[in-house]
């Protein structure tokens, strides 16, 4: 079971997408709250879009990785996506959410 001041909470993203057909694109937001796992920790769900270039922009649907702790009892969790198919192409994107409460 995950610890108790992690039940609710969400995290912040912010990713840039690789290099294809000639630009990238940003995608940020803020993920839905924490989905408990059955061996402990947990995991976070989020659905974005990117930013526009050139009248286009991609969608993105991802499920983090588990929670990874650190030293402070804070925690973050790893990205590694991809952006959906149009115009011909699509980005990854890849990294971890920031930390949950960083005031906290």
């Amino acid at each position: 079971m995950y610890r108790s001041n992690t039940r609710r909470h969400v995290h912040e993203f912010l990713f840039s997408t690789t290099l294809n057909d000639g630009h990238n694109h940003r995608i940020a937001g803020v993920t839905r709250e924490a989905i408990p796992l059955a061996r402990g920790g947990h995991i976070h769900r989020f659905k974005g879009n990117t930013d526009f270039y050139e009248n286009h922009y991609h969608q993105a649907t991802v499920v983090t990785g588990r929670s990874i702790y650190l030293k402070n009892g804070r925690h973050i969790h790893y990205v590694k996506s991809f952006t959906s198919f149009k115009d011909g192409h699509r980005h990854r994107f890849q990294g971890s959410t920031l930390i949950q409460d960083p005031t906290g």
